[in-house]
């Protein structure tokens, strides 16, 4: 004789909107409105071939969002929705962030309104 067996509801934890790259995931949760983003490297040569020093090459105004923060709480006590996830390729103020290394990695956190746009791709 067969039986049915009764199955129990499966409690999933809550899944976060914004996942988070591995090696930063368990080291950085940035709080409210920040971003951390790993800085793309500078052009260490010119298109003619000259090589530039560390020292005189501008500071990187792109780089890859490792994280995202739940977003700034309104006067309303709602969360506002972040417009950048996790894995997007942006442009950021040049001024903007607080620098710092990670596991040897630089790395930058910055307010969401220092994010100037997101670099799409076309196919």
């Amino acid at each position: 004789m067969a039986t049915a067996t009764e199955t129990k509801p499966v409690q999933t934890s809550k899944s976060t909107r914004h996942a988070v790259a591995p090696p930063i995931t368990t080291k950085l949760r940035p709080l409210g409105d920040r971003v951390v983003v790993r800085p793309s490297p500078g052009e260490e040569t010119t298109k003619s071939g000259i090589v530039i020093p560390d020292t005189a090459q501008e500071k990187p105004r792109e780089g890859m969002i490792l994280a995202v923060g739940p977003g700034r709480v309104l006067d309303d006590g709602k969360r506002e929705q972040m417009d950048v996830k996790q894995g997007d390729k942006v442009l950021y103020a040049k001024y903007a962030g607080t620098e710092f290394k990670l596991d040897g990695d630089d790395l930058l956190i910055i307010s969401h309104k220092d994010v100037l746009a997101v670099v799409e791709h076309r196919p």
